[in-house]
């Protein structure tokens, strides 16, 4: 691309970063920007000019560009998305740019990566991921390549979701539908469900533990042979020096079968990590039900629509001495170890719906989950359906709530057991249970609800800075009302 042209008459390219089947990326310049800051521009071509399809794929793209633009803001390990457009049948993502060096080229640089420095990039990385599953996605593509360690403070970065290459890979099929002409992933990082197109959340679990093997090993995959018994991967004898512990750590999470692995991230983190004595419990830190701690109040501009929430998933690091068996810096301070049982199946995914981006949040009819009318069932036992992108389908009410500000016109005329819905309806979204009988039950009958834990062991990290204000928000509403 001539480096003296202006995408969307406002991005300038500097260089060319890398190209693939999908299209190219870009280093370039925002010169509408007092800074001139740089992002990535990333151009990415439809496998089909066939102008049928045209418009599904505009919208199957903004709808990706919305959940990247979400997940940016909620996370600081995610780069934010800027900006999005399409230019002359092709389609640009605008994103933060992340200097600094992927883990393939550090491993190509400068050879194998300790132990304990493979356990930091896991106890970093492990939270990220809870919180994109807390969001119903899947990443999909998790290998050395997508993960940037960031130059100013070596933290690394996951990139480069799959969602968005899956949209660009759409066709059209003998019954007139769009659909997916490619499989998400890479060969070798790629577990065998995910390969026959049905991701689970342990399928980024199996990649992301096949990429410590590798910082570990310097061997891809594809080096590593195969238990034809078992179908499990032989790498120990490459890292000889490795703890017991982590070994039979990434031993479960690339386990063949999803049934066998970790069923969440913060499963397998609790796994690596040792919990720091005398830690503040998350107990004394939530706001659900009956909270203990009060949030900043919120700012007096109260006409912004959103506030930054990138921060809100930083968590609170310190740095202990690496010993023996002990894990290093990065322990997450207060991410209690799950005792909660994980659900007992994995959520599955179907077809991507092709309606119109007014209703392609919501599946068709024939999709949607059938849950009892048992207050008491566990809703973990019923995964609601997952499309094709590995974001499940919802029918929360108050979903709003965790992508605009709540005010007063929202909450006027509400009985006090509503606005505790409302309230805790947030902490539901990621998988809180409750102590309050009713409220559990009520939560419980909704499809969309998937327990995962337990009261005193919420990671409060998991909500955005606009969850939490909303949270005291209507925690304020309700006390200057008498509604408690």
């Amino acid at each position: 691309m001539n480096k003296l042209t202006l995408l969307n008459n406002r991005y300038r390219i500097i260089k060319e970063l890398g190209s693939g089947g999908f299209g190219e990326t870009f280093l370039s310049e925002d010169t509408q920007m007092p800074s001139e800051r740089r992002c990535v521009v990333k151009q990415l071509k439809p496998v089909t000019a066939n102008p049928q399809i045209f418009q599904l794929i505009n919208e199957r793209f903004a709808r990706e560009a919305a959940i990247l633009e979400a997940l940016g803001e909620g996370n600081r390990q995610i780069p934010r998305l800027y900006a999005y457009f399409e230019e002359q049948s092709q389609f640009y993502l605008v994103q933060e740019w992340i200097e600094g060096e992927t883990l393939t080229n550090r491993v190509e640089n400068q050879g194998k990566m300790s132990e304990s420095s493979v356990r930091e990039i896991l106890i970093s990385l492990l939270p990220v991921l809870e919180f994109v599953h807390s969001q119903r996605i899947v990443h999909r593509d998790i290998k050395p390549d997508n993960i940037m360690l960031r130059k100013s403070d070596g933290i690394p970065i996951l990139i480069d979701f799959g969602a968005v290459k899956e949209t660009m890979g759409t066709v059209m099929n003998s019954s007139g539908n769009g659909t997916s002409s490619i499989v998400i992933g890479t060969p070798g990082f790629m577990p065998s469900e995910q390969a026959a197109g049905r991701p689970v959340y342990s399928s980024d679990l199996y990649s992301l533990g096949l990429t410590a093997i590798y910082l570990l090993t310097e061997k891809w995959p594809q080096e590593l042979a195969i238990n034809h018994d078992t179908g499990e991967v032989i790498w120990r004898q490459y890292a000889p020096r490795i703890s017991p512990s982590l070994a039979t750590v990434l031993d479960k999470a690339i386990m063949s079968h999803s049934r066998d692995r970790f069923h969440s991230a913060g499963e397998m983190l609790s796994a690596i990590a040792t919990p720091v004595s005398n830690a503040p419990t998350l107990a004394a830190l939530s706001l659900a039900e009956n909270p203990t701690v009060a949030i900043s109040p919120r700012g007096s501009n109260s006409q912004t629509p959103l506030v930054n929430s990138r921060d809100s998933s930083k968590p609170i690091l310190i740095s202990s001495a690496i010993t023996g068996g002990l894990i290093g810096a990065s322990i997450l301070i207060g991410f209690a170890i799950h005792k909660s049982t994980p659900p007992s199946s994995e959520p599955t995914t179907v077809e991507a719906p092709t309606t119109s981006p007014s209703t392609a949040a919501l599946p068709p009819p024939s999709e949607t989950l059938t849950v009892t009318e048992n207050p008491n069932l566990n809703a973990s036992t019923h995964q609601p359906p997952f499309d094709s992108r590995g974001i499940q389908n919802q029918t929360d009410e108050y979903s709003w709530l965790s992508v605009r500000r709540v005010t007063d016109a929202d909450l006027v005329g509400k009985t006090a057991f509503q606005l505790d819905i409302m309230r805790n309806g947030i902490f539901a979204r990621h998988g809180r249970r409750f102590n309050n009988q009713a409220l559990q039950s009520y939560f419980n009958s909704q499809p969309w609800y998937i327990p995962i834990y337990d009261p005193d062991i919420f990671p409060n990290n998991l909500l955005s800075n606009l969850e939490q204000e909303n949270v005291q928000y209507i925690l304020d509403f309700q006390n200057r009302n008498g509604l408690r």
